[in-house]
């Protein structure tokens, strides 16, 4: 622990006069057991920090499935909130065997991480069970985004396979080139040698755990394509709109929730002192990095408000939701290192790169329910650039150590050089998730393992793969008129003469 007691008995004895050398060895003795008394507290409160920041992102999850149900159609409910559930059980599993050694098993090469598997000689000095627990509701938060984009007619043994993969291997890659002490690109390396001299700064994951899953969920969507419906014959697209604006509200106030364990937990450690005796510690940058995430958000979910009153001429509320959420993604790279005015940039750019996506995507013909790869990918890297322009000096040397003349933000006076790591972030992320998850859903849909059937996705999956509707609600689409006209071609006369309908 930095600044911890200390006590020599050959000091203290020619102070204490007869039976000084006794004396000395006792107030030592006590002085020790005092300091590691200090020591035991701050590992304490360390991870209790941590502990809790991680029962905070794992909240996120009830919030994706909230989001996820409520931009569904009524008929897929039952299905997608499965598929959240699902990415959390399985990405626990794949996480603790392989994830957390390829992210973080140390010593290793730039590469991968090659130790822990299955946490095998754990803890250590470096990392303790809080840490592995957290840095899973990471790994899980990036399957949750993939997920939504590939809603309402995915094969359910897809889900499982693409969470299995993008938590056990795809994910824990990037995140040990970007988060590990070996990782090529991180700027925690101690061997001097980082990226443009700085390593790609990227606190909370607008590029390591956003992007992953943003783009993920493109080549998913791309894959399949577009839901039947979605477009008309013409090209003209057609809103198939979620079933339940109450639970997307609900979504994303469980994700704003979740998100100040996601961005201030990232720290890690809380009882850190900058200059010791002052107010100047990591509990402030901690407060400091709540704050930058609330004025992105709130920024952004405004300006999608009334950016859409002027392209639609409606006020939308699942709309800033989105707009919300995408301001949030957008900043958790940068959260700790700027300033709360730069935040309030931030999140309008945000919500401005928001809906230039939606519109490009509506051209291009992509359908994603949940707009995730233009929130979590276009949003997230949006907010890797934003680093590179506002990330102030001082910030970054208290966070990842002191550095003389460490590039820091182009708008700041600090050069080009944190803009250049940026950019080369966000270019292997895009070549690496694509070349992983790219093929991983051609070969599902090679196999014909990815979309469900036409005849089932009408229909609805939750009646034709899980059993029943989540509610005793039909949506007004052909689908329920199609279910009706069967049950009326069904009808027998009873023996009295009443027509029945079986049920």
């Amino acid at each position: 622990m930095s600044g911890s007691l200390s006590c020599s008995a050959a000091d203290l004895a020619v102070l204490l006069g007869p039976n000084a050398t006794a004396a000395a060895d006792y107030i030592c003795g006590q002085l020790s057991t005092v300091n590691n008394k200090f020591i035991d507290v701050a590992f304490a409160v360390d991870n209790t920090y941590l502990l809790f920041s991680a029962y905070l992102v794992f909240s996120m999850q009830l919030g994706f499935a909230m989001l996820c149900a409520g931009s569904v159609r009524a008929k897929n409910t039952m299905n997608i909130m499965l598929t959240n559930v699902l990415d959390a059980a399985a990405g626990g599993l794949f996480y603790y065997l392989f994830g957390y050694a390829f992210a973080f098993g140390s010593p290793s090469n730039g590469f991968i991480g090659k130790h822990n598997f299955g946490l095998k000689d754990f803890p250590s000095a470096s990392a303790d069970y809080s840490n592995f627990l957290y840095q899973w509701a990471f790994a899980i938060a990036a399957a949750g985004i993939t997920s939504g984009s590939i809603a309402e007619r995915t094969q359910f043994v897809a889900y499982l396979i693409y969470s299995s993969f993008l938590t056990g291997f795809v994910y824990p890659v990037v995140s040990h080139w970007f988060w590990s002490a070996d990782g090529w690109a991180s700027p925690f390396r101690t061997d001097g040698d980082l990226l443009f001299s700085t390593g790609a700064i990227d606190f909370a994951g607008s590029g390591v755990v956003h992007m992953v899953g943003g783009i993920a969920g493109l080549w998913g969507a791309l894959i399949e394509g577009p839901r039947l419906g979605r477009f008309d014959n013409g090209g003209r697209a057609i809103a198939l709109r979620g079933h339940s604006a109450s639970l997307v509200v609900l979504g994303t106030f469980l994700l704003w929730f979740g998100w100040y364990g996601f961005n201030p937990g990232s720290f890690n450690k809380i009882l850190v002192t900058y200059e010791s005796g002052t107010i100047n510690g990591q509990w402030s940058a901690v407060g400091r990095t709540a704050v930058t995430t609330t004025l992105a958000g709130c920024t952004a979910a405004l300006t999608t408000l009334f950016g859409k009153r002027l392209l639609s001429g409606h006020w939308n509320v699942t709309d800033v939701c989105n707009g919300l959420l995408g301001g949030f993604a957008a900043i958790t790279g940068g959260c700790s290192v700027v300033e709360p005015w730069a935040a309030i940039i931030c999140g309008f750019v945000a919500a401005l790169v928001l809906l230039g996506c939606n519109k490009l995507a509506e051209k291009l013909k992509y359908d994603d329910p949940l707009e995730a790869a233009q929130l979590h990918g276009g949003c997230g890297a949006w907010g890797l650039i934003f680093t590179a322009l506002f990330a102030r000096e001082k910030y970054l040397n208290q966070i990842y150590g002191e550095k003389p003349g460490r590039p820091h933000g182009l708008f700041m006076g600090g050069g080009g050089k944190l803009l250049g790591a940026q950019l080369i972030q966000i270019l292997v992320i895009t070549g690496w998730v694509s070349a992983t998850m790219g093929t991983l859903f051609f070969i599902l849909k090679k196999m014909k393992l990815l979309r469900i059937s036409a005849e089932d996705e009408m229909a609805g999956m939750d009646m034709t793969r899980h059993g029943g509707f989540a509610y005793m609600y039909y949506d007004d689409d052909e689908s329920h008129k199609a279910i009706q006209l069967r049950k009326v071609e069904h009808r027998s006369p009873s023996p009295s003469g009443v027509t029945t309908t079986p049920v």
